[in-house]
């Protein structure tokens, strides 16, 4: 048995996350809070920890970036450089995953002059909104979306909790944000000669979204309409080239190629072609590989 085995064959929690939740840090600074989860877990193989900056650029704005990287890959992490929080669900390593938890802590969208700038506070919340939207699509159906924000003056103002509304979320609430309870945390400014320094916090929340309840629904029912896993037998092999690369990521909800997630919304794209075609709702026979 590896040391990450040993360290997932017992659930531990830090806070409100589990190692048996499949996690997704988005716009993460020098990794120091996915780096906290998985010195907590024992293991960080059920974490996906992405950044906006390349590799080579991380290195260089943050310090401890090198030796954070280093620890998170000796614990199975697995980590995307240069992702765009607004479009990452197009991505070829994330789109056909889900995740129980999807994280971004105090998103930002620069530093542009007065934080009480409305224009400046509007491309604060275009940010929000654009993650959210993408965030969505990525969520198993009781997973959550987490937003750590400050939530003084001048913050408040982004109103993140009504954004939900436009992105197939429902806000659910919000829980106090302390630092210290993730104690390899630290949090940066990201942006300007002084990347690599800590920004103050004051009074912070985390943000909570689910996915709406029709939504919920929706999957509900489309999970029992479809056939059982034993049907998809013809469709997987087809499947293995459809994506382009396996899947890099082992969590224990596991949604890369081939796997039952993606067969059943590629048959529910062909079956609603085949009604549209006039073919009625009756069983969908696939008799070639697409």
């Amino acid at each position: 048995m590896t040391m990450n085995e040993i360290g997932r064959s017992k659930e531990r929690w830090i806070k409100q996350y589990s190692s048996e939740h499949n996690i997704l840090l988005v716009g993460e600074g020098d990794l120091s809070f996915s780096l906290s989860l998985g010195m907590a877990f024992g293991s960080a193989t059920n974490i996906v920890a992405t950044t906006l900056d390349s590799y080579d650029k991380l290195v260089k704005k943050y310090k401890n970036a090198r030796s954070n990287v280093k620890i998170l890959k000796s614990l199975g992490a697995t980590l995307s450089f240069g992702v765009d929080a607004t479009n990452m669900a197009d991505l070829p390593d994330l789109r056909w995953k889900k995740f129980d938890r999807i994280i971004y802590n105090f998103p930002h969208a620069g530093f542009h002059g007065s934080e009480h700038n409305p224009n400046l506070i509007m491309m604060h919340r275009d940010l929000v909104r654009g993650f959210l939207r993408n965030a969505s699509s990525l969520l198993w159906v009781d997973g959550e979306v987490h937003i750590n924000h400050k939530i003084t003056e001048p913050f408040n103002s982004w109103r993140i909790d009504e954004i939900a509304s436009d992105c197939s979320l429902l806000y659910v609430g919000r829980d106090r944000f302390k630092v210290k309870d993730y104690p390899w945390y630290r949090n940066k400014r990201g942006s300007g000669w002084r990347s690599d320094e800590a920004f103050p916090l004051g009074a912070c929340r985390t943000f909570k979204f689910k996915a709406r309840p029709r939504a919920h629904q929706y999957q509900e029912k489309r999970r029992k309409r479809d056939p059982s896993p034993s049907t998809f037998n013809d469709v997987n092999s087809s499947l293995n080239g459809y994506t382009g690369e396996p899947s890099r990521y082992d969590g224990h909800h596991h949604c890369g190629d081939g796997s039952l997630e993606v067969r059943r919304s590629v048959l529910h794209r062909l079956s609603r072609r085949k009604r549209r075609r006039g073919g009625g709702r009756g069983n969908l026979l696939i008799t070639r590989a697409f």
